[in-house]
């Protein structure tokens, strides 16, 4: 994928969510459970940054998850 093809797809999936998000949010974004989230991080299938008891995630790397692996986000379709 281009860079101005994933500039563009940045722009638009998940614009009404932050530039890092929480875990809560990675459970909205993807529709799936608190475990389901917790076990996409633990296996860095989706790579984040644990600041004390909390994930931060950078939201271009659930946007690079679901380009990857062809996950559809139904949430917000």
């Amino acid at each position: 994928m281009k860079q101005n093809d994933f500039q563009a797809l940045y722009t638009l999936m998940f614009a009404e969510y932050p530039d890092i998000v929480t875990v809560r949010d990675l459970q909205t974004m993807l529709g799936i459970s608190r475990h389901a989230a917790y076990d996409l991080l633990n296996d860095h299938s989706i790579r984040g940054i644990k600041l004390g008891n909390a994930y931060k995630i950078p939201k271009i790397n659930v946007i690079r998850y679901v380009l990857e692996n062809g996950v559809l986000e139904t949430a917000h379709a």
